[in-house]
């Protein structure tokens, strides 16, 4: 995203039809930190006024950290405007068992780019 002449990289922008908004997600390795939501509320609004339309609504902003102290993340977020929140992630070695019944295995995958 070009701001003012400098770059900028979200992590993930995504459009979600039925919200008809853009979804601005910023992943961090650490704990939450109050600067992030500073980073956040600024890709929302360039997104909002670089990206959105007129008919869009209003974009929607997602830090997802490893960890997070929930008072410091409610203080960060408390008098932001633009709707945004924090969650905590956890990585496993595994999927979860209805995740995988519902995607293609690697081979299934692999397969399917031979073709």
């Amino acid at each position: 995203l070009n701001v003012g002449g400098d770059d900028f990289y979200i992590d993930l922008l995504f459009y979600n039809l039925n919200l008809r908004c853009y979804v601005v997600i910023e992943l961090k390795t650490g704990e939450f930190k109050p600067e992030f939501a500073g980073q956040l509320n600024f890709y929302l609004s360039a997104v909002n006024e670089i990206l959105k339309h007129d008919e869009d609504n209003p974009s929607i902003g997602l830090l997802l950290c490893k960890s997070k102290n929930n008072l410091v993340a409610e203080y960060a977020l408390k008098d932001m405007s633009k709707p945004m929140g924090v969650s905590e992630y956890t990585i496993t070695k595994s999927l979860p068992e209805e995740l995988e019944k519902q995607l293609p295995s690697v081979e299934d995958i692999e397969s399917r780019i031979k073709k």
